[in-house]
C-alpha cells in the first residue's frame, strides 16, 4: 500500500494534471507502488457530499500528501481548500494559478464586476445575460493563490510546472528528505551570451525575431533583454529549463516569467522596471506594465485603477 495521496483542482485549466502525465514511464512505478491515491476528481469518480449525494457536508478522505492546482475564485475553491488543508498533512500548491493566481488573476486588475459581465455576456449574443445567483458558486472579491486563504507547506509553481520537477517533489516526500529545486532565477540558468547594456534604449515589441544565426547554439546568442526585448528571465523563477536551457529562450523567445517571482514576496513590475533601467532601457517605453504580472497577479499585486475621470470627480 502506497501512501494516501489526494489531489484537488480549483479554478484551473487541467495543464497541471497532464504536466503530471508527462513525468512520463517514471510516473508509472509511482502510481502503481509509492502513491495510493484516494481522491482525484481528474481521475475518478468521487463525490464531495457522497456518491448518492446523501451527505450533508463536504468529505474528502484523509490523505498524507494531497497536492492542488488552480487559484481560488469563488466560495466553492475556498470550501474545497479548506478541506483539502483539513485532511491531508502535507499540501502542494502545484502551478503558478495556485502560487501566485496565475492567468485568472489578471481579472484582479479591472473591477470584478465589469469582469463578471464580460465572462457571461457578451455585446451580440447574449446582452442581457447577468452573472448568475443561484446553483454556480459566488465569486469572491478578486482571484487568491492558495496560501492566501490556507497554509501551504510547498510551492511549485510553472505554467505548466516542470514534470521533473514534480517528479523529484513527489520522491523526496516519499524518501523523507527535502526536494532538490531551482532557487536561482531563469538568468542565472540563461546559457547566452551578455556583453553588457546594448545599443537599444527602448523596449522591442516582440513582433520580429530575435537576432541569432540559425542553427547556432543558444550559447551563441545574445542576451534578449540586451537586444532591447522584454526578456523577464531577472526576475522569474528558475524551474523550466530543458535541454540545458530555458524552455522559451531554446525557442530564441523571450521569457514572459511564468514560474513567478524569484524571491517568495517579489514583486516582479518592480524588479522588471529596476532591470530595464540597469540595462540602459527606458522603462517609459513599456506599454502595458501591468501585463508584465500576467502570472502574478494575487497577493495583491494586481488591482482596479480608478479611471482619472472618476478621481476628479471624487
Amino acid at each position: 500500500m502506497g501512501v494516501p495521496t489526494a489531489l484537488e483542482w480549483l479554478g484551473s485549466c487541467a495543464g497541471c494534471e497532464i504536466a503530471i502525465l508527462n513525468i512520463g514511464e517514471a510516473l508509472v512505478p509511482i502510481i502503481t507502488e509509492a502513491l495510493d491515491i484516494v481522491h482525484a476528481p481528474v481521475l475518478m469518480d468521487h463525490k464531495y457530499f457522497g456518491q448518492c449525494g446523501e451527505g450533508v457536508t463536504m468529505e474528502i478522505p484523509e490523505a498524507t500528501v494531497g497536492i492542488v492546482t488552480g487559484g481560488v475564485g469563488n466560495h466553492e475553491h475556498v470550501e474545497v481548500l479548506e478541506e483539502m488543508r483539513k485532511k491531508c498533512k502535507v499540501l502542494i500548491a502545484l502551478g503558478t494559478c495556485a502560487t501566485h493566481g496565475g492567468i485568472p488573476a489578471l481579472m484582479n486588475g479591472q473591477d470584478r464586476k465589469t469582469s463578471w459581465e464580460g465572462i457571461y455576456q457578451t455585446l451580440t449574443t447574449d446582452p442581457g445575460a447577468t452573472v448568475p445567483t443561484v446553483e454556480v458558486p459566488a465569486p469572491l472579491d478578486r482571484i487568491y493563490a492558495c496560501d492566501e486563504k490556507v497554509k501551504i507547506d510547498m510551492q511549485l509553481p510553472g505554467c505548466p510546472p516542470n514534470p521533473a520537477l514534480i517528479a523529484e517533489v513527489i520522491v523526496s516526500l516519499l524518501e523523507g528528505r527535502p526536494p532538490v529545486l531551482p532557487g536561482k532565477s531563469v538568468c542565472d540558468t540563461c546559457p547566452t551570451k551578455r556583453e553588457g547594456k546594448g545599443a537599444v534604449t527602448t523596449v522591442k515589441r516582440f513582433i520580429t525575431n530575435a537576432e541569432f544565426t540559425p542553427g547556432e547554439p543558444i550559447s551563441e546568442m545574445r542576451c534578449l533583454l540586451e537586444q532591447g526585448y522584454m526578456c523577464m528571465g531577472p526576475v522569474t523563477a528558475a524551474g523550466c529549463a530543458k535541454l540545458g536551457a530555458p524552455s522559451c529562450i531554446s525557442a530564441r523567445v523571450p521569457c514572459r516569467g511564468c514560474f513567478g517571482p524569484v524571491r517568495k514576496d517579489g514583486n516582479q513590475l518592480l524588479d522588471m522596471m529596476n532591470a530595464l533601467a540597469s540595462n540602459g532601457i527606458d522603462f517609459n517605453s513599456v506599454v502595458d506594465r501591468r501585463s508584465i504580472l500576467r502570472f502574478s497577479g494575487a497577493h495583491g499585486m494586481l488591482r482596479p485603477v480608478k479611471k482619472r475621470i472618476e478621481e476628479e470627480e471624487s
